[in-house]
């Protein structure tokens, strides 16, 4: 009666934990939630007021799908200024969130049976993507001892015949690690003699401190002409609401069939919201985002300091992003179980994180810091206790 390929998709881990965390908050009960992927900053001010003067000035009507010619140029002059990245406005396509220029990727690329390497910890999204877009999701799985990132022996060995797309996320959700020139470099080497695509997810760019970002396709001529480039204004400038993702590839071909995909399921995102963007992709809202990335540093620096006085627990110390992935395998209590740990957490104590097996690991749960310091302290405070029981 219903399709197979909607009954196979799984409903976001972390979506439906931030669902189940406001609902127990709606009833009356004390809940911290940790759980949501956006910054508790709001959007700049440069920003809501382009979009009111698009507004103001009639600007609510269609626009081409890739998007309007002023957004196209200036996500290309970031793109050349802040990533070293050649990409002409005919390169680039503007889609409802980084979520949709993914499904627009493994959709147009995708075959039955064709295999799409993920490293594991995971984004949620690109392995039920894959699914539905007829593919296999093939893990690498990582640990604290490589900083979660994956080696060239397992890259070597996971590759067959089959092998289509790696997924390259940095910094990644949900470890916040990133992977240095010198990494990527190597992967480049690898893929070299091979026709696989890389898709690099650069949604937290902006967000680092501990290590200098690099973006994948910047590494050689080689990687640039295999890498699609999927980035937003989602995390970097608090607009998640506003919808705003893209991707840039020099695959002409490929943008056209992607092109041709969204007319027929979106068309064009929200004009208004192409109108805002403009001052953000043109260094408008730098002061801000520097202001978010100060305080998101600080607050990891306060998280981890406090993670590692909590009896049981340990977390490696990400480089980027706003999330913290914590082992808690040393519970004996819960014997790695992220999901029990994290429904007894939030029932006895109101504390919502998500659990890891949300991200192809059990084992460990993923803590969100964009929030207030006061609420880490009274997070953690609230975590220790429950584990003192």
């Amino acid at each position: 009666m219903y399709s197979q390929k909607i009954q196979n998709l799984s409903e976001s881990a972390t979506i439906a934990i931030s669902t189940l965390a406001s609902e127990l908050k709606a009833k009356g009960r004390d809940i911290l939630s940790f759980s949501a992927g956006e910054p508790d900053f709001d959007t700049p001010q440069v920003i809501k007021d382009e979009a009111i003067r698009a507004m103001n000035s009639g600007w609510t009507k269609y626009t081409p799908v890739a998007g309007i010619p002023e957004l196209l140029k200036a996500i290309s002059i970031k793109l050349e200024r802040d990533n070293q990245l050649t990409y002409d406005p005919k390169e680039i396509l503007v889609s409802n969130g980084a979520k949709q220029s993914l499904f627009n990727i493994f959709q147009a690329l995708v075959e039955e049976g064709d295999e799409v390497i993920i490293p594991s910890p995971y984004w949620v999204t690109y392995p039920e993507l894959v699914i539905y877009s007829g593919g296999k999701p093939i893990f690498i799985e990582t640990n604290e001892n490589t900083n979660f990132k994956i080696t060239l022996k397992q890259l070597k060995e996971t590759i067959t015949r089959k092998t289509k797309i790696i997924v390259l996320t940095t910094p990644s959700n949900p470890t916040g690690m990133i992977y240095t020139k010198d990494e990527l470099t190597q992967i480049a080497e690898i893929l070299k003699s091979t026709n696989i695509w890389v898709v690099s997810d650069e949604m937290y760019e902006k967000l680092v401190y501990d290590e200098k970002f690099t973006s994948s396709a910047s590494i050689s001529g080689d990687m640039m002409s295999r890498t699609i480039t999927v980035n937003g204004l989602s995390k970097s400038v608090a607009m998640t609401g506003w919808r705003m993702g893209y991707l840039a590839t020099k695959d002409l071909k490929l943008l056209k069939i992607m092109n041709n995909l969204q007319s027929q399921c979106t068309s064009n995102i929200n004009s208004i919201t192409q109108k805002a963007s403009i001052p953000a992709l043109m260094g408008e809202a730098d002061r801000d985002i520097e202001i978010m990335r100060q305080a998101f540093q600080k607050r990891r620096d306060l998280a981890c300091e406090l993670i590692d006085s909590t009896w049981g627990l340990n977390v490696l110390k990400p480089q980027g992003a706003f999330y913290l992935f914590i082992n808690i395998k040393g519970l004996d209590r819960f014997k790695g179980d992220s999901m029990m740990f994290c429904q007894e957490l939030l029932e006895k104590e109101g504390v919502a994180l998500v659990p890891g097996k949300a991200f192809g690991q059990d084992g460990y749960v993923r803590l969100s810091f964009a929030c207030s310091e006061e609420q880490i302290v009274q997070g953690l405070e609230r975590i220790s206790k429950f584990l003192k029981v």
